[in-house]
């Protein structure tokens, strides 16, 4: 009895992909079936295995659609014809890839040959549309493409006019044959001097089951790399169920349709190099999946609803975002609006945007961004900067059609947005990204002589600051790009929810990223130090400290201590030789980076990596990069006269192999992609954005080094394991925003603030007045400084009001500069307030009551020894999958609280400091001198002290030696000092802590 069961074998695969492209299958046309699908069927005995071409879908493309050009060369090579056609096709194919000719066309004497009509736009003419339709796209199943082995075949292959563009082979799942597995391993193991699978000569070489696709533009046998080209799941890897079909139908349905082919080869597929490479020395970039998906659903919400709206997109730091930006800002240019009653429409031949300005700070961008377009466009210049809103003028009139400016001079881009009504433009927001650090100081506030507020600005603030001062005009849209969105970003560009949440536009999550193989998880390999000290009392008496300020204030002071430094930049230096330099890892290329707490910590570990490296015969070279001037010891230094070259050559130069470590405290923790570090060395607190910015350097692929998830390597100074969990975590899948900000919290503060007495409203009003009438500074200085005088001294407040007061006007300034813009209403008192209280703030002085005592502390201790304790290694860090959700701005308003702070006398807080710190072996103190005096003894006991250590002058050879007589000393003492020993023998942190110590002595005795 036969039963018909389904056909789950891979056959059906195949004929369900022809099925929906053709609307019949190659089985049925010998009993008349007729394809009506969009693609025809070709036949395999059409292919041509040595030019790879259907010759036979050519000569009909050709005739059907330019029968004059190849009449006329015909009638000039009556007798080889196809020949010159084939032979001039082959050499530029060869020459410049299959993409060149599909772009350019092919000249043949003087005829000139179209192989592909483009897709049209709502403003070309008829007879584009008709070109376009007269484009004859094909499937050829088992496609037999080698000449050496003519029984091995490709499951399918997709032609344009005869030209191969996609090659694809199927796995099924239900028959245990995976495209992740053995559609990728048959690849790799494929004949690459066969003409089809020859780098260039197809667009991209795809794999698929019913589950995955995966695809690769450059077969190289067993190194061949692969991307996924998946939609996710879950905000991870794969792809969702598909209640009508196979998880991968989208692949046939959606990407391979003729629009969506032509439109990607017209506006995504790149081959880059340098135009005098060769083209086996190019890279051809097809987009992955959440790239071309993003892309298109920006440019279609803009074409189904006009100017005027914000799109959040956040995409995982390393998932390609420059390559998404730029493919975003062509087409932008080229939108059209569905209907005449959008926001912005002019006409339905009419782009919705005369410009799209791209506010970024990578360098790099705007070299990529002229290169891509110089590829796609007809017009080749129409990309320019703009630094002021007369360079935005100037260049609309010019006929630019991109514009680069930075977020530094992205308020005057505002401005000039505003001023240019009758204009629309786009604004692509790039703005994670920044090599930078420091202030954005406001001119104004420095005409004055304000200072600076304490609290740093990340590019997130810096850009909606910038757009605070004027409401979202009807006349552009906002399409914001980061990896990792606060609450405030998420307001001003999120897509607001029904239930009154916000949420991306469009999400690439870390979590996808990592699972896709695309970044690598930096949290992999985590090792945590925790430093112990122990603090000595160097004075007599037991002064009453507030003890949470002063164990802060000994820590600082502790890890300042060049002591400090030089052991930590031992145990880095040490590291990195033997688990990056000495293991060739990344093929002998490996980086790494120190980041430390601020410019004087980089400084100085700067010097003692120096030093280190010096003991070591210099091995290799190290960098610093640091912005501006820093004095620190009565010495001013600046990057480029440390690392003896221009600070803007930093980062290419540490692209050379001769230099291998990287010193930096803000500067390149943003927008620095060096796909080589796999090292980091952290001795700074990372919280929230920046912890996952900063971290990120590491996650970079780089195939052609080999670089793997197992080779990148944290060791952190300064903070836990679950401090890292808590940063990373609201960014591993997707970031909302519960409900919008409580602005109603303003009415509080600023009443409290008025309630003071320090200005009156009619100053306020009289300073906004001269302020926007463009008044010199000088007139303006005495509003402040009236109201500055009555809080500082004539109001007679106590420091704890005054402290009070500023922290509500500081409250008041961040709530209001973040949320003008998006509040549906203005308050004229508010926005008034807020302009004096901003060059009012810096100069409000306050007093921290416990200061003076606390300046004390410092010098009532002395730093007695410093260690360190491994106490997380090689730590794997698992991050939370679920959604995060983020709190808006917190409604409460802030004050000074007058509570009695917990003191503690000078000798329990050193206790409990040591207790907290100096957890490293169960001596006491007095027992650990007594120790230490001891071992020292033994040094200089030693037969090699005096001439191999003591009066020896080289420091390499003077070191070895002291690593050989601790050896020997300590081999000596196991017995009685058994604990210690062991201490010494598997703790290499404790190790270097003891060694630097007796080196100290040792130096302090001499």
């Amino acid at each position: 009895m036969n039963i018909a069961v389904s056909n789950t074998k891979e056959i059906a695969l195949e004929q369900a992909i022809e099925r929906h492209l053709t609307g019949t299958i190659t089985e049925e046309l010998a009993a008349g079936a007729s394809p009506t699908g969009p693609f025809r069927i070709g036949r395999p005995s059409d292919f041509d295995a040595r030019l790879a071409l259907d010759t036979a879908l050519l000569w009909e493309f050709l005739k059907a659609t330019q029968g004059k050009a190849l009449e006329k060369l015909k009638t000039r090579n009556p007798a080889d014809w196809r020949a010159k056609i084939l032979g001039q096709f082959d050499k530029l194919v060869r020459r410049n890839g299959v993409l060149h000719v599909l772009k350019k066309g092919l000249p043949v004497d003087d005829a000139h040959f179209t192989l592909m009509y483009p897709a049209p736009l709502a403003s070309s003419a008829q007879s584009v549309h008709d070109n376009f339709a007269a484009n004859i796209w094909s499937v050829t199943r088992q496609v037999h493409h080698s000449l050496a082995n003519p029984n091995e075949s490709v499951d399918m292959v997709l032609f344009l006019n005869g030209l191969p563009i996609v090659t694809l082979e199927l796995k099924n799942a239900w028959t245990h044959q995976t495209a992740r597995y053995h559609g990728r391993k048959q690849y790799r193991e494929r004949d690459t001097k066969q003409t089809l699978l020859q780098f260039g000569r197809v667009l991209v070489h795809m794999t698929a089951d019913t589950d995955e696709v995966w695809m690769a533009t450059k077969l190289a046998g067993a190194s061949t790399f692969f991307l996924p080209f998946n939609k996710g799941h879950n905000e991870g890897a794969g792809n969702p169920p598909n209640p009508n079909g196979h998880k991968t139908a989208y692949l046939w349905e959606q990407v391979f349709q003729p629009r969506s082919l032509a439109g990607i080869i017209q506006h995504f597929v790149l081959l880059e190099g340098k135009k005098t490479n060769p083209l086996a020395k190019k890279t051809l970039i097809f987009p992955r999946y959440h790239q071309l998906d993003v892309v298109r659903k920006l440019l279609g919400h803009a074409a189904l609803n006009g100017v005027g709206h914000s799109y959040l997109v956040q995409h995982s730091a390393g998932s390609g975002k420059s390559n998404s930006i730029t493919w975003a800002a062509y087409q932008l240019i080229e939108t059209y609006p569905e209907s005449l009653d959008l926001p912005g429409a002019r006409a339905l031949d009419v782009p919705l945007f005369d410009s799209v300005i791209v506010v970024t700070d990578r360098r790099l961008l705007d070299k990529q961004l002229r290169d891509n377009i110089r590829d796609f466009s007809e017009v080749k210049n129409i990309v320019a900067p703009a630094m002021r809103s007369a360079d935005l003028k100037a260049a609309l009139e010019n006929g630019k059609k991109i514009i680069i400016t930075t977020i530094q001079k992205f308020p005057f881009i505002i401005d000039g947005i505003a001023d240019l009504s009758n204009k629309r433009f786009a604004v692509i927001i790039d703005e994670a990204h920044s090599g930078q650090s420091g202030l954005a100081h406001d001119k104004m506030n420095q005409a004055m002589g304000g200072g600076g507020d304490p609290d740093e600005e990340d590019n997130q603030d810096k850009i909606l600051k910038a757009m605070r001062a004027r409401k979202m005009r009807g006349n552009a849209s906002y399409f914001a790009f980061t990896a990792t969105p606060k609450n405030t970003t998420l307001e001003k560009f999120g897509t607001k929810q029904s239930d009154g949440r916000f949420q991306p536009f469009h999400l690439y999550s870390m979590k996808q990223a990592i699972e896709e193989e695309f970044i690598l998880d930096v949290l992999a390999n985590y090792t945590t130090y925790k430093s112990y000290y122990e603090i000595q009392k160097s004075i007599e008496d037991n002064p009453l400290f507030d003890t949470a300020k002063a164990q802060k204030k000994l820590r600082a002071y502790v890890e300042r201590s060049q002591q400090t430094i030089n052991t930590k930049a031992e145990i880095m230096v040490e590291d990195f030789v033997d688990n990056v330099v000495n293991k060739k890892k990344l093929r002998g290329k490996g980086k790494g980076m120190i980041v430390t707490q601020n410019i004087e910590m980089a400084i100085r570990y700067y010097k003692a990596v120096q030093a280190e490296l010096a003991k070591r015969g210099n091995p290799f070279k190290a960098l610093i990069a640091f912005s501006g001037e820093k004095e620190v010891d009565g010495i001013k230094y600046t990057e480029a006269a440390m690392n003896g070259l221009p600070e803007d050559k930093t980062r290419s130069e540490f692209e050379k192999d001769e230099f291998r470590l990287l010193v930096v405290a803000n500067k390149y923790l943003t927008g620095f992609d060096q796909p080589k570090l796999c090292a980091m060395y952290v001795d700074k607190k990372l919280q929230h954005v920046l912890a996952v910015q900063a971290l990120s350097r590491l996650n970079r692929s780089a195939p052609k080094l080999g670089k793997r998830t197992e080779d990148l390597f944290v060791l952190d100074f300064f903070n836990t394991t679950e401090d890292i969990k808590a940063a990373f975590d609201p960014f591993f899948t997707v970031t909302t925003l519960s409900e919008a900000t409580d602005v109603n919290v303003l009415h509080e503060v600023k009443a409290a603030l008025d309630e003071v007495g320090v200005y009156e409203l009619a100053e306020v009003e009289e300073f906004c007045k001269r302020f926007f009438e463009g008044e010199d500074a000088q007139k303006l200085s005495p509003l402040i400084d009236t109201a500055a005088e009555r809080f500082n001294k004539d109001l007679e407040l106590e420091d704890s009001a005054k402290i009070d007061f500023k922290i509500k006007a500081k409250q008041f300034l961040k709530i209001y500069g973040q949320m003008a813009s998006i509040m549906p209403f203005e308050v004229l008192a508010w926005e008034q307030l807020f302009w004096f209280m901003k060059f009012l703030v810096p100069k409000l002085k306050i007093k921290d009551p416990n200061q003076d005592a606390l300046d004390e502390l410092l010098e009532a201790v002395d730093l007695s020894s410093y260690g360190l304790e491994r106490t997380k290694l090689n730590h794997s860090i698992g991050l939370d999958i679920s959604e995060t959700e983020l709190a808006p701005q917190n409604p409460n308003p802030r004050g000074y609280r007058d509570d009695e702070p917990e003191k503690d006398p000078l000798e329990e807080i050193i206790r409990s400091f040591n207790d907290r710190w100096f957890q490293g072996w169960s001596a006491t103190p007095e027992e650990q001198r007594v120790k230490f005096l001891n071992i020292i003894e033994s040094v200089q006991s030693h037969p090699d002290y005096e001439e191999k250590y003591n009066e020896n002058p080289d420091p390499y050879s003077r070191d070895l030696a002291f690593e050989k007589i601790m050896k020997d000393v300590m081999l000596r003492r196991r017995k009685e000092e058994l604990e210690l020993y062991k201490l010494h023998a598997q703790d290499q942190a404790f190790k270097s802590s003891l060694y630097q110590s007796i080196k100290d002595a040792l130096r302090r005795a001499a």
